[in-house]
């Protein structure tokens, strides 16, 4: 490779945005620098989670006009959706690869012109390709497209997941399914990219790898005021998946306010501890460690799909970590079985018998206290989820039961 070879390719593959901008796309940034360098050069299949109004298609359609130029002997698989959705970011590559800029940049790189060989709503293939199999080298379909036969050695998927699968639980399991079936699509040693917002807890994106998050007040691309009156336009839970990456159970939900949290975990110091604990069944042991100080409440939550005697240790563990104690527990149903397993373990535990009825013991502490809330950074994001999905009638409630209960105690502590 000779200079003016290696300065074209280290511009595609290094500053990728800057060539973006070149296409026309003004809004990329140092952001999608690094997005588009993960599609083209990660080599562990990935997902992207970003916000609407991110150009995370944008950054899609840049990343595959330069894997078209760039690796002639592989054939990709973009899709999305449905075969209309498909068809905008099919015409967007075949836009970036008729463009002037891109022309000098493939001569510069191989001394020769690039030229569009197939060029449709669905497909195309440019004088670059050397693939054999006899699949074009750009392949656009949508979701309800039979994959059967088809292979590629990329696959981006962008925007597989929409309101659809919020609202169905047919769609997010029909979806689910053609994204299993991915697996055997890509060729060995190919790779998946997935980009989106989710929409529902148990859509694809559970079933990709676990994603890389850019919410609205962490790309730098919007202003707090421009997301306070986007939040004040739509429903909570919209709000929510788009902009903030997270799910709310339903517009009925009592937390839609995005916790706050802090590293100082010294705050908790003196404080005291609450375990709401799992004897089977799909119940949750949750952990909360929390202190008063002020108008403030400092809290930390750990969360385990556990029997409590599994996790018992490690909970303790935390407790002393964060200088946390008595350990609360109520004695409703194991008749002070779990205080005995605290003090055998040399913790101090301290026992109460719960009369206040749950969702108005949540609603009424945990509400109350929710913006003068500071998390401590580490807490599990299964934790926080819990609480953000909570509604009366939720599948589970063991974190927000647990945070209301050092909640309703340090609200009647005496500062």
């Amino acid at each position: 490779m000779n200079a003016r070879q290696e300065t074209a390719f280290r511009f595609l593959t290094e500053m990728p945005a800057e060539y973006g901008r070149m296409l026309g796309y003004t809004k990329l940034t140092a952001l999608h620098d690094g997005w588009i360098r993960d599609m083209l050069l990660g080599r562990e299949d990935m997902t992207l989670q970003a916000h609407r109004g991110s150009y995370k298609t944008t950054a899609v359609g840049v990343a595959l006009t330069i894997q078209l130029m760039l690796r002639g002997h592989e054939n990709c698989m973009f899709i999305r959706k449905t075969d209309d959705d498909v068809k905008e970011v099919i015409r967007q590559v075949e836009r970036n690869l008729a463009h002037p800029c891109t022309a000098a940049i493939y001569r510069a790189l191989t001394g020769q012109a690039l030229t569009l060989q197939t060029a449709t709503s669905a497909e195309v293939t440019t004088s670059a390709y050397r693939g054999l199999s006899g699949a074009p080298q750009l392949l656009g379909i949508g979701t309800q497209s039979s994959i059967t036969g088809k292979h590629a050695d990329r696959i981006f998927t962008d925007d597989i997941v929409n309101l659809q699968d919020r609202k169905s639980r047919a769609e997010r399991e029909r979806v689910k399914a053609f994204y299993h079936e991915l697996r055997n699509v890509v060729n060995r040693g190919g790779r998946i990219v997935n980009t989106g917002t989710p929409w529902h807890r148990e859509d694809a994106f559970s079933v990709m790898p676990p994603p890389v998050r850019f919410d609205c007040r962490h790309t730098g691309l919007m202003t707090e005021a421009e997301a306070e009156a986007l939040r004040l336009s739509m429903p909570p839970s919209l709000f929510a998946a788009n902009y903030e990456l997270r799910h709310i159970a339903s517009e009925r939900a009592l937390f839609t306010q995005p916790p706050v949290f802090i590293d100082d975990a010294s705050l908790l110091r003196d404080g005291c501890a609450h375990i709401d604990a799992a004897y089977g069944g799909d119940d949750y042991t949750a952990l909360t460690c929390g202190a008063r100080r002020g108008d403030l409440i400092y809290l930390y939550g750990r969360l385990w799909h556990s029997h409590v005697d599994a996790v018992l240790d490690a909970a303790l563990a935390a407790c002393e970590a964060m200088m946390c104690a008595p350990v609360y527990c109520e004695n409703n149903g194991d008749k002070g079985y779990l205080a005995r397993e605290i003090h055998r373990r040399g913790a101090r535990a301290a026992t109460y018998h719960e009369k206040e009825n749950k969702y108005i013991k949540i609603s009424s502490f945990l509400r109350k206290w929710w913006t003068n809330i500071r998390w401590i950074k580490g807490t599990d994001p299964e934790y926080i989820d819990q609480i953000m999905d909570y509604t009366e009638d939720a599948d589970h409630d063991d974190a927000p039961d647990s945070a209301a209960c050092v909640c309703r105690y340090l609200d009647r502590k005496r500062q």
